[in-house]
């Protein structure tokens, strides 16, 4: 697998980093972290600065075998387009489970690890967090606890899109939102964060309709009664799958809310691909991210990429963006930690981190217009 992705991204640009970091003298690192000496310095002038060696902790056994496959094959992808000098990889199975994890985690650090990512399970993640980590640690999932000293958490978490979806209606003065989900475990974090971000900021939810089932039926009352309340209705958040979305969207038409601003969670890529059936989502803008909407440096198309590794594909797609990215973050902690202002153009967005080592993402857009996914190019974030 490592071969065959090197070979495929031969020639491809390097991954971009900003802002540039040009300063020579080391930059103090948040008391958070615990870096080796070696790793004290600025870095290169993107803020590369490696570990030596680096363990990666997967359940590439045990039933999220399925979802860690595309994340190592991402950082594959990131680690041979590397053209620096890269770490020593060292892959540990955790078979998906709290002992697995914690067992793995200690054998990586006896056997020499002097950073730690992963893992990819919530439950695995909480396990570690219950401590300081003895090397510094990146889990690609977040715990049910903020990171503990000398870790940080990096996910596709649905309260980041929950986040940007409140920051894009208010950039556009949407001040009054209806919300239709379908309450699954995405849904609910999304629109929960969503809530606080947008009342927080004066915003107001004019009424949560829950669109449950295979066939939903006509939402056509309930969504004239939410057209037609005082002060009506100025966008849609639609936080429901494709599949779900193109029963319910077209009766914002006849319920005269059409031309209302309309925004979805990812989830509205989900069993989509017909153009003819997703006409119907045509307007609405979703959560994405840059690589499979627009493309990103040093990667293949997503389309390309797909054809040559099936494993790509559909929803691994995402995946295999975020394991591309974890390997952005690892080789960057340092100037993370030292610069609360520095940012990563990744290819699942723009990443930055907070002192306490949380990493927070701001993704892309994209929208269907035809039936077909096309990127949307304004910057309301």
């Amino acid at each position: 697998m490592g071969a065959a992705l090197a070979a495929m991204l031969a020639g491809c640009a390097s991954v971009q980093v900003g802002p540039q970091v040009a300063t020579t003298a080391p930059e103090p690192v948040s008391s958070h972290w615990a870096f080796g000496a070696d790793r004290a310095g600025p870095g290169d002038g993107d803020g590369y600065r490696p570990p030596r060696r680096l363990a990666v902790l997967l359940p590439m056994t045990g039933p999220l075998a399925t979802a860690a496959g595309p994340v190592r094959d991402g950082l594959l992808a990131a680690y041979y387009g590397e053209r620096r000098d890269r770490p020593e990889l060292v892959f540990y199975d955790t078979g998906g489970t709290i002992s697995g994890a914690v067992a793995a985690r200690d054998r990586a650090v006896a056997e020499g690890a002097d950073q730690i990512l992963g893992p990819l399970g919530r439950d695995e993640v909480s396990a570690l967090f219950s401590a300081p980590q003895p090397v510094p640690l990146l889990a690609l999932n977040r715990g049910h606890q903020a990171p503990p000293e000398n870790a940080a958490d990096f996910s596709l978490a649905p309260e980041d899109e929950g986040a940007a979806i409140a920051t894009r209606l208010l950039a556009h003065n949407a001040r009054r939102v209806l919300v239709l989900s379908n309450g699954d475990d995405h849904a609910v974090r999304a629109v929960a964060t969503f809530r606080e971000a947008f009342e927080a900021a004066g915003g107001t939810i004019v009424s949560t309709l829950a669109i449950t089932g295979e066939d939903p039926g006509d939402q056509s009352p309930a969504l004239r009664t939410a057209a037609t309340s005082e002060g009506g209705v100025d966008a849609v958040l639609v936080a429901l799958r494709g599949s779900e979305a193109r029963l319910v969207v077209p009766q914002l038409f006849a319920a005269g809310l059409g031309n209302r601003l309309r925004v979805a969670t990812s989830q509205l890529a989900s069993g989509t691909g017909n153009a003819d059936d997703d006409r119907a989502l045509d307007g609405v803008v979703f959560v994405t991210e840059p690589w499979t909407a627009s493309g990103h440096p040093g990667l293949p198309s997503a389309a390309t990429l797909a054809e040559q590794l099936p494993a790509t594909r559909g929803p691994a797609a995402r995946l295999f963006a975020f394991g591309h990215d974890a390997w952005l973050l690892s080789t960057r902690l340092p100037q993370l930690a030292a610069r609360p202002d520095a940012t990563i153009e990744g290819a699942t967005g723009r990443l930055s981190m907070t002192g306490d080592g949380r990493v927070l993402r701001t993704p892309a857009w994209a929208t269907f217009s035809g039936g077909l996914v096309t990127p949307v190019a304004d910057t309301a974030r």
